[in-house]
């Protein structure tokens, strides 16, 4: 069978037009191939993760969180759910290491003891911060968890400096541990806590329940709000 040029012209522009009503009927079946929920379209924005929590929750100083959040940035710290922020300007006897969820703004308060060198007239106040070898004293920034280990007191953790005001919390072996001096019999007998050597040192209960949200590489923000 043959076709003149006038035949072939008209099966060409009828096949052109099929070709365009294929695609048209491919893009109303294609959302649903790929997984768009139903009710929507390729066009429609799909919903979007709740984003971490921009103002400070009850109970903590606004400027102390905001530098704790501004850290998370600063030294890239990969976990974004569970933050420490550490309130130096309370006194041993109050709750003042927060145990902050960033997704919902809920906040665990807890009692830690500070060094003995950052609070030499053993008055329940910490002074003063120290980054030095041999001071015993709280040093103050950016920290994140490490290892567990068992040591003196038991299952503890490590911590890793971040900023000049602490980067020697590894070798002078700044950890997370519980202390009988932390204990709650402590408030009730001297008004305060016992002092540390410049470790974060809880009462038995407490520190359980900070290292379980805190493993990991998590940030520990301590400081103390002029």
């Amino acid at each position: 069978m043959s076709f003149s040029r006038r035949e072939l012209m008209q099966f060409g522009a009828c096949g052109a037009a099929g070709a365009m009503l294929s695609t048209a009927a491919a893009a109303q079946v294609l959302p649903s191939l790929i997984g768009v929920p139903a009710g929507t379209s390729a066009t429609t924005p799909l919903p979007v993760a709740k984003p971490p929590l921009v103002t400070s929750p009850a109970g903590i100083d606004p400027q102390l969180f905001a530098k704790a959040k501004a850290a998370l940035d600063q030294h890239k710290i990969a976990a974004r759910d569970w933050i420490g922020v550490v309130d130096f300007n309370k006194p041993s006897n109050e709750e003042r290491f927060h145990v902050v969820d960033l997704r919902s703004g809920e906040v665990e308060s807890f009692r830690v003891a500070h060094g003995s060198g950052s609070d030499p007239r053993h008055n329940g106040f910490l002074e003063r911060f120290s980054n030095e070898f041999g001071s015993y004293a709280t040093s103050n920034g950016a920290y994140t968890t490490g290892d567990y280990y068992h040591g003196k007191y038991g299952l503890s953790m490590k911590t890793r400096g971040h900023d000049w005001t602490n980067y020697h919390a590894e070798p002078r072996a700044i950890v997370i541990h519980s202390a009988w001096y932390a204990e709650p019999d402590m408030i009730a007998t001297h008004g305060k806590l016992g002092r540390s050597q410049g470790c974060f040192a809880f009462s038995r209960a407490d520190q359980h329940k900070v290292m379980s949200k805190l493993a990991g590489g998590r940030l520990i923000y301590a400081d103390k709000i002029a």
